[in-house]
């Protein structure tokens, strides 16, 4: 991060995972805070959410990762108020001029026309149809998405043009929309994945600050799959010495809850994230800390963090082996580890009219 560093006193950042605002590493100029000289005690408000609007021109964007497993996604909002510490997206906040600390989850971006501009992306006529990820980024059942409805409008997009998706999130809002994901799972147009990273809710409320309790996520998954939902439970991310120990109880609870499938992602420090992480570590886990950090640069090559293709999500050595082994071993034990259908393509039909102007017939 830009220095210097701007750290936010925790009484100002109630259930924040983030200590930090620096600027983004694009600017030219950083900005830090200084006395003002006069010694009269100031009010200092804390941090609130705020949400502004963008109108965008494209939504789909495509990637050509070969080790992730789409091509193409979809983000209804930038920013997440979840406040994940570990959270590998909040980089993406800094090609907005904001900080991938305490602005990325506080300072969001809504795309109200995203479901209108999807439509018209999907009537053209060289659109070729694959199964579109959402929530990959950032959590598209956020807080915000309550009051918003953007993620509910656009999976009605897709439900209209029988076009296949991927869900993430940590978001327990998803039942609302089990209307509509419910009938598009009968055609094997929809797959959620639910990430549960701890069962400790103490743990959870300090690194993940305003998702919904781990047992909360469970009774989500238990509720999606009983409408006849497709359910991933993943164990994401694991972090060495932190959450390691719970791989199996997790998997289990996941089973138990209805999932049908699982997945693991090794803790990812990119960029600005690495030092967010280390701060929180610091202020909460100050004992583990250097354990934790030994850990991942072990996985990485002596880094906390290695990008390269089909090592950045697993790292490698005998600790990453370790953990991959447990994962394979539980899995296998609980019947997780079956091969999942394929999302169906040959559905796809744009629908007469548009949002604008219905057909009359």
């Amino acid at each position: 991060m830009s220095a210097p560093a701007r750290p936010v006193s925790p009484d100002l950042r109630p259930g924040r995972g983030a200590a930090r605002r620096d600027s983004g590493r694009y600017e030219v100029h950083s900005r830090h805070d200084e006395h003002d000289g006069w010694d009269i005690p100031e009010e200092q408000a804390a941090l609130r959410t705020t949400v502004t609007e963008e109108r965008p021109r494209s939504v789909i964007n495509y990637v050509r990762s070969p080790d992730i497993p789409f091509d193409r996604t979809l983000n209804p909002y930038r920013g997440c108020e979840h406040g994940c510490i570990y959270c590998f997206a909040r980089p993406s906040h800094a090609w907005l001029g904001l900080s991938p600390g305490l602005d990325f989850e506080t300072r969001l971006v809504a795309r109200p026309e995203a479901p209108a501009v999807l439509d018209r992306k999907l009537r053209r006529r060289g659109y070729a149809v694959a199964p579109l990820a959402i929530g990959t980024n950032t959590d598209p059942y956020q807080p915000i998405e309550k009051e918003r409805g953007i993620m509910r409008a656009c999976l009605k997009v897709l439900s209209d043009f029988g076009h296949p998706v991927g869900i993430v999130t940590k978001g327990t809002l998803v039942e609302r929309d089990i209307d509509i994901l419910a009938p598009m799972a009968a055609r094997g147009l929809v797959r959620v994945g639910l990430s549960v990273t701890t069962l400790d809710a103490t743990l959870s409320r300090r690194m993940e600050p305003r998702v919904p309790a781990p047992r909360r996520r469970l009774e989500t998954i238990r509720r999606l799959t009983g409408a006849g939902i497709p359910v991933r439970i993943m164990v994401s991310p694991v972090v060495p010495a932190l959450t390691d120990p719970e791989i199996e109880a997790i998997l289990k609870a996941g089973a138990e809850a209805g999932a049908d499938a699982a997945s693991w992602i090794m803790l990812r420090l990119p960029l600005e994230v690495a030092l967010l992480w280390q701060d929180w570590l610091a202020e909460h886990y100050p004992d583990r800390a250097a354990r934790i950090m030994n850990h991942l640069r072990a996985m990485h090559g002596g880094e906390v963090y290695s990008a390269r293709w089909f090592h950045r999500m697993r790292g490698e050595g005998p600790y990453a082996e370790i953990i991959a082994q447990r994962f394979r071993r539980a899995s296998r034990a609980l019947g997780l580890d079956r091969r999942q259908p394929d999302l169906r393509c040959d559905l796809f039909r744009p629908p007469l009219g548009t949002a604008e102007q219905p057909a009359l017939f």
